[in-house]
């Protein structure tokens, strides 16, 4: 396989990665070529700009929870037909799974990629010590290929001179300078940028702005000819046909939570559950007051429920269809967001009650990656079953583990979290079924036996 391809990484997180990755993605795809779409890490919120971005779903590459065999087979999967792949990497550029090394770092996405790095700095306090900046960051590793430098943030025409004339002199190619422009920022709050599905007319307004900044500010045909000199990719597309097999008889129907709520999902999934025989409807638990027709099983993915616990709450024909569905043993994958809406209450708003614990916001912010075990048989996995995944949430569901927990975390600490009972899975962990489609495979059974 051989698509060109490009990671755009940083010092540090803050930098404007994101700017720059889904600005460059929107530009080339104004110019009618077909861009593909990724993101280094688990992140769901910034592919979700990187599709409107391209019309293409966004990827994840994560190293950690995928294991890095499979990320260029990932890759080439959602690259499969583009004229241009970009990358959109996570933290700064050699940042990765905690004491793990360069484990799910950009440099190792860029490496297995083979792929050309070009660095985003924010250029705002500095001047001729960019130089020593990218230079440190360019001979850290010599198996990361850094292709040139995109300056962010630069205030004035004489601070572009300096900063032009210090990488001059390091030999590092200025691909792109952005002055500062506040205008196209785009919101955040307790877990990061407002997802699209929540802004969509803003966004599509501030995605085309950042198309604009990009392309005034960046050499697109100096890009695009960085990106064709990543050499070809000698693996084969990751398919969701060969790693799970098909159910025999009537397809499923299992339906996923979407809608403004519910907007973390990773597009692999459910392609799997496609691949194994369902048949995958999604629906809005803000607006639709029943599950889909002939709904044999259910997914309710990440997202905000804290933010629409009152309109979620006031939906009581769904709350009341979800429970009714758990209680006659449907099964029910819920990670994080899902977790809250079956629980008994959210911030003191009635939820399905599905489960005998309450959910409420928290301060502190519980972040990181997380190696787990199956610890009670469920719909989703067998006991015993080992997953990587993560944890990504601002909420305290108490008790934190019902009488049977659904995964036991063995690093970086030891804990039981999450509920199993009967068909039901729910747990904090966010997973990437790609790395274990035996977990969609199983759900699939479970739907059409329940059907």
């Amino acid at each position: 396989m051989n698509v060109p391809r490009l990671v755009i990484a940083a010092p540090s997180s803050g930098s404007g990665k994101t700017t720059v990755a889904t600005g460059l993605m929107a530009a080339f795809a104004e110019r009618g070529l077909a861009v593909s779409p990724h993101k280094a890490g688990p992140d769901y919120i910034d592919p979700g700009y990187h599709a409107l971005a391209t019309g293409r779903p966004g990827r994840n590459l994560d190293a950690f929870m995928c294991g890095p065999e499979l990320v260029a087979p990932l890759f080439a999967h959602g690259a499969a037909g583009c004229d241009l792949a970009v990358v959109e990497g996570v933290m700064g550029l050699y940042d990765g799974a905690a004491a793990r090394g360069e484990l799910a770092s950009t440099a190792q996405v860029a490496k297995l990629l083979r792929a050309p790095v070009v660095l985003v700095v924010d250029a705002s306090s500095q001047s001729r010590s960019v130089a020593a900046l990218v230079h440190g960051f360019a001979s850290f590793d010599p198996q990361v290929r850094l292709g040139g430098v995109i300056l962010n943030k630069v205030g004035s025409d004489r601070h572009e001179a300096m900063l032009r004339e210090a990488l001059e002199e390091a030999g590092t190619p200025v691909l792109g300078v952005l002055r500062r422009a506040p205008q196209v920022a785009t919101p955040s709050r307790h877990l990061g940028l407002v997802p699209v599905a929540e802004r969509r007319a803003d966004a599509v307004a501030a995605v085309a702005a950042l198309a604009e900044q990009v392309r005034a500010g960046c050499d697109l045909d100096a890009l695009m000819a960085l990106a064709r000199t990543a050499p070809a990719l000698e693996c084969e597309p990751w398919s969701a046909r060969e790693a799970v097999s098909p159910l025999g008889g009537p397809r499923p129907v299992v339906a996923v939570a979407g809608g403004p709520a519910f907007t973390f999902s990773y597009a692999e999934h459910a392609e799997l559950l496609r691949a194994a025989g369902a048949e995958v409807v999604t629906f809005d638990p803000l607006h639709d007051e029943a599950l889909p027709e002939g709904t044999s099983g259910l997914v309710i993915g990440g997202g905000f429920p804290e933010v629409y616990a009152p309109e979620l709450s006031a939906n009581e024909p769904l709350r009341g269809a979800v429970a009714d569905f758990a209680a006659a043993g449907g099964p029910v994958a819920a990670e994080c967001a899902g977790l809250l809406y079956l629980a008994r209450s959210l911030d003191g708003r009635p939820m399905c009650g599905v489960l005998d614990a309450d959910a409420r916001m928290s301060e502190r912010l519980t972040l990181g990656y997380r190696e787990a075990v199956a610890v009670s048989d469920s719909s989703l996995a067998a006991a015993g079953t080992r997953l990587r995944g993560h944890e990504f949430h601002r909420t305290v569901v108490e008790p934190g583990a019902g009488a049977a927990p659904a995964w036991g975390f063995t690093h970086p600490e030891r804990r039981v979290e999450g509920f199993v009972r009967q068909g039901v899975h729910a747990s904090y962990l966010h997973t990437h079924w790609a790395a274990q489609p035996s977990v969609a495979r199983r759900f699939a059974e479970a739907a059409a036996a329940h059907r």
